[in-house]
């Protein structure tokens, strides 16, 4: 007997219940768009820990190398960039500053090595190896308005 799928299912999957805590049984934090980029007001890296601050920098490190090597598009950064940031980053990504050896050569980052300036600023830098060309990736990201909203304000590239 063969079970015919249709293009619209009428049954959508079940759903594991959510504890009192926002996380789900298994202990995870629900996943959002916007999760990695907003915290409350008030509480930057400084005021949470310091492996906060990393994955931060991490996370926007990657997506920032993935915008500079020509793997993502820079307008989806758009929003998570200060109006200077951004044309920084416009003018690294029209200069080619990290281009590719050739198609098969894919980013490595290396550690990202990030500092806490003050408790609503992160500074960052992070080593991407190209093929046989090594290349040095400085950012800032500061919390910025009414939601705290991080915010890429600087971007560097050699």
């Amino acid at each position: 007997m063969t079970v015919r799928r249709s293009a619209h299912p009428t049954v959508r999957p079940h759903r594991r219940p959510r504890t009192a805590g926002g996380c789900d049984p298994a202990g995870r934090r629900p996943r959002h768009p916007r999760a990695a980029c907003t915290a409350a007001p008030g509480a930057g890296p400084g005021a949470g820990s310091r492996a906060d601050a990393e994955a931060l920098a991490g996370r926007f490190a990657r997506q920032l190398v993935e915008v500079l090597t020509g793997a993502r598009p820079s307008g989806q950064l758009m929003r998570h960039t200060s109006l200077d940031g951004y044309g920084q980053l416009a003018s690294l990504v029209r200069a080619g500053a990290l281009r590719r050896g050739g198609p098969a050569d894919r980013p490595r980052l290396g550690p990202v090595h990030e500092r806490s300036p003050s408790p609503d600023a992160v500074e960052a830098c992070v080593r991407v190896d190209l093929g046989r060309r090594h290349h040095m990736v400085a950012f800032r990201l500061e919390q910025r308005g009414p939601a705290g909203q991080w915010q890429c304000t600087a971007v560097e590239a050699r």
